[in-house]
């Protein structure tokens, strides 16, 4: 009999869960009448990626829940017993957020491993990945696990599965593990007892530890000019590292939005806990407004991503993931002019903005991309520690993500968090705001508009429909309703060395150009426009009138 749903039919896996589950997952399923629920509760496992799961809460095998949790759990003890045949030892590091069930399915996660004889490390309380990804490298553990849905909404979780480097697995390896996982087929006799001895449980010592690496990006060494700052956590797990890196950054004056403070997985104050969100920020920014602040930051749950709103004039605007990069790219390359070197590398994905590599490049720095993927660019810091040819810097991407520094190999909202504010009190040392800056470098290097739109079509018939339209962009001359694109980048062919890619590139001749990419863990495609013009209110004219003709050709909304 096949628990996992691989050779059953839908109405047949559910049956037998039923049958066999515990008896609260058993209520929540006969309690399910609506036939389509069912079916895509049970039409297929959920799908264990690159990005290891991610998906709604509950029960099923296209759920997150105990039993798939433990299902991937069970795979990765294979991988690592197939992958490192004696190694084992070296254990696995485990942290989570504060979404609903995320410390239950660490914990789950954490009992399977021991049973298969692999020892654990687990934080006593929620912390953020790069925490996490810097435990990893500096424990010299086999692999990590996070148990978060990033910024997705309230009903998501998820499973993240890190390397011996501290970054996501690359394909090659993700593709092992997902054999491992997937040949898991009989979800009701995974083994989570036994070698409980095997567990350790971690906490300040180790935050304190990877706060000493983030301290040694410092710019100001404790000692910046003054700002104000307005920090949100979000309901997440940002908290407790982002004021301690701040205050040991020698920030006095930062403000918590107490609303937003306490870990909750609910998210109640906002729709969406998603940095990239104005309305994450409101409350932020209303706080901010009230107390005269310069700047405010927001972390999402997991603390990878931070976004940010600044002040301009008597209002404050936001500051986008591509504006950041670029900002952060000019700072650091102009307080460490001094120590640049033929070297020095910024790395950034094919679907982050111009801006960046422009300034990057003017400063005789290097500039190599990756696939979209914060995984991409922690594999080239594993690269470049054999390569006496490039020196990390700085990686980033248009998705609120950036990393300064190799203590980690994913993300660091709580390093950037310190580096945005110190660069907020770089510029207002000047008399300018971030805003000003960007100004700035856009007066220098020329406007670039910078967009994601995201479509969601969610379930089975919007995957189906996601594969119909990148089909289509690859058929059809698109030429027909976008007469100035030069040329198509198929990544799918594998491009400059890049690993084979579902993502379409449209090159403008004027140097602009647009993306489209199906998310590899949210049932959405999106499209990525960098286009340039003289000024914001010709290029916004541009990125009206190209979404416009998307939309209209493929039936979009």
């Amino acid at each position: 009999m096949d628990m996992g749903g691989h050779s059953l039919g839908y109405r047949e896996t559910y049956e037998d869960w039923l049958r066999w589950a515990d008896e609260d997952t058993k209520r929540e399923l006969a309690a399910v009448t609506d036939e389509k629920e069912i079916e895509d509760r049970f039409y297929k496992d959920l799908a264990f990626g690159t990005a290891g799961l991610r998906g709604v809460m509950g029960a099923g095998t296209n759920r997150m829940n105990a039993y798939t949790v433990g299902r991937a759990t069970k795979g990765l003890a294979d991988y690592l017993q197939e992958r490192y045949p004696g190694e084992t030892g070296r254990g696995v590091v485990i942290a989570y957020d504060s979404r609903l069930h995320s410390r239950e399915f660490a914990l789950e996660a954490a009992h399977v491993l021991c049973a298969a004889g692999i020892p654990v490390r687990i934080f006593r309380e929620l912390e953020p990945i790069p925490v996490l990804s810097f435990a990893v490298k500096h424990y010299g553990a086999l692999a990590g696990i996070v148990i978060t849905a990033s910024h997705n909404p309230k009903e998501y979780n998820g499973y993240k599965v890190y390397g011996p480097d501290g970054g996501q697995l690359v394909p090659r390896d993700a593709d092992r593990l997902t054999a491992c996982v997937n040949a898991v087929t009989d979800l009701s006799r995974i083994e989570k007892t036994g070698g409980e001895e095997r567990l350790a449980w971690l906490g300040e010592e180790t935050v304190e530890a990877f706060l000493d690496a983030i301290f040694r990006q410092s710019v100001y060494q404790g000692n910046p000019p003054p700002l104000r700052i307005v920090y949100t956590p979000l309901h997440g797990s940002g908290n407790k590292p982002v004021r301690a890196a701040l205050a040991r950054a020698g920030f006095t004056d930062v403000r918590v939005v107490k609303e937003q403070e306490a870990p909750d997985g609910n998210f109640p104050t906002v729709r969406s806990p998603n940095p990239e969100d104005s309305e994450a920020l409101a409350l932020g920014i209303r706080e901010a407004e009230a107390c005269g602040a310069d700047i405010v930051i927001g972390t999402d749950p997991d603390s990878d991503r931070i976004g940010a709103a600044v002040r301009d004039g008597d209002r404050f605007v936001l500051i986008s993931g591509n504006q950041m990069g670029a900002l952060l790219v000019n700072f650091l390359l102009t307080m460490r002019k001094d120590r640049l070197t033929p070297a020095s590398t910024i790395i950034k994905t094919i679907v982050t903005g111009e801006l960046g590599a422009d300034i990057a490049r003017k400063h005789g720095v290097q500039v190599e991309e990756t696939l979209t993927g914060f995984k991409y660019i922690g594999e080239k810091i594993s690269q470049y520690a054999d390569d006496p040819s490039h020196e990390f810097l700085m990686g980033y991407e248009e998705s609120y993500g950036y990393l300064v520094g190799t203590h980690a190999q994913d993300k660091d909202a709580v390093v950037s968090a310190m580096l945005i504010c110190e660069m907020a009190a770089w510029y207002r040392a000047q008399g300018m705001t971030l805003a000003d800056g960007l100004r700035q470098l856009y007066a220098e290097y020329g406007y670039r508009l910078d967009r994601t739109i995201s479509y969601t079509l969610a379930g089975k018939e919007g995957q189906e429909a996601i594969a119909r339209i990148m089909e289509r962009l690859r058929t059809e001359d698109v030429r027909r309703f976008l007469p100035d694109a030069a040329r198509v980048l198929d990544y799918a062919e594998g491009i400059g060395g890049l690993p084979k890619e579902n993502v379409l590139k449209f090159l403008l001749a004027d140097g602009s150009w647009m993306a489209v990419r199906p998310s590899g863990t949210e049932p959405k495609i999106k499209f990525y426009y960098s286009l340039a013009g003289r000024d914001e209110e010709e290029a916004a004219a541009r990125f009206a009138s190209y979404r416009a003709a998307w939309e209209k050709e493929l039936g979009l909304q």
